[in-house]
């Protein structure tokens, strides 16, 4: 798969080029991004996905666009994933779609209450700075 997960090294997640390009195709990736939050094949694929929204939110792709697919993203607001709950606040944060702040907020509360030991980085920084986002 295209992700390598942070390491004791580097506290972030780092993609092959075929993901950047993936990003660039810009709204034609849409619709496939949509079938595989739907349908995804393992948490990396997810991965993939949430940062090539990310990337495409970066590059001028209507927030609307990817505001969206929030159905598709909401699925995930449960997840204890790091990694996901990382770029899936990052999403929220740069979109700002209003269903998203209670979820954020439910995310910070657990990762507080549940420290994430094996990680290499602290999840709650993005989480944390996309409420304030929301509050600002």
């Amino acid at each position: 798969m295209a992700v390598s997960y942070p390491n004791q090294y580097r506290n972030y997640c780092s993609f092959d080029e075929h993901v950047y390009k993936r990003a660039e195709k810009g709204e034609q990736q849409l619709p496939v991004i949509k079938e595989e939050l739907n349908h995804p094949k393992n948490e990396e694929q997810v991965i993939e996905d949430l940062f090539v929204l990310n990337l495409m939110l970066d590059k001028g792709v209507e927030k609307s666009k990817i505001a969206d697919l929030y159905p598709e993203l909401s699925k995930y607001n449960n997840t204890k994933s790091p990694n996901v709950q990382t770029f899936l606040a990052g999403i929220y944060r740069k979109t700002k779609i209003p269903d998203a702040f209670g979820p954020l907020v439910k995310m910070l509360i657990q990762d507080s209450v549940n420290t994430h030991k094996d990680t290499h980085f602290d999840p709650t920084e993005e989480i944390g700075g996309a409420i304030l986002d929301y509050i600002a």
